[in-house]
């Protein structure tokens, strides 16, 4: 990194990049929830659910780093910081959850 580039970028970076891995873990805990948890919902449908919480969390990770990667490099490169993309896609997939477990909690 160049010394004229301010570290609390970099740092800021990295504090994104940390909250986004505290999000896939999350995703992952609760994947994990489902599953231990004794729910009323078919076991297909508690399997789906788990396994779409646990893609996304882990999706979320790997997202995190990519972005986290692209951001430094830009950093140090002096150039401007490019456009999130990841953000559509968790968001997406979290409502798809969302949506699921609500049709359950109807249904069962």
């Amino acid at each position: 990194m160049p010394d004229d580039v301010d570290p609390r970028y970099s740092l800021a970076n990295e504090r994104t990049f940390l909250a986004w891995v505290r999000t896939a873990l999350g995703l992952l805990a609760a994947a994990a929830a489902i599953v231990a948890i004794d729910l009323p919902w078919p076991d297909p449908a508690v399997r789906v659910i788990a396994g779409l919480l646990a893609l996304t969390g882990g999706g979320a990770a790997i997202l995190a780093w990519a972005r986290w990667r692209r951001v430094e490099d830009a950093i140090a490169a002096g150039a401007p910081v490019p456009q999130p993309r990841s953000h559509l896609l968790v968001a997406l997939a979290v409502a798809a959850v969302a949506g699921a477990v609500v049709v359950l909690i109807l249904v069962a």
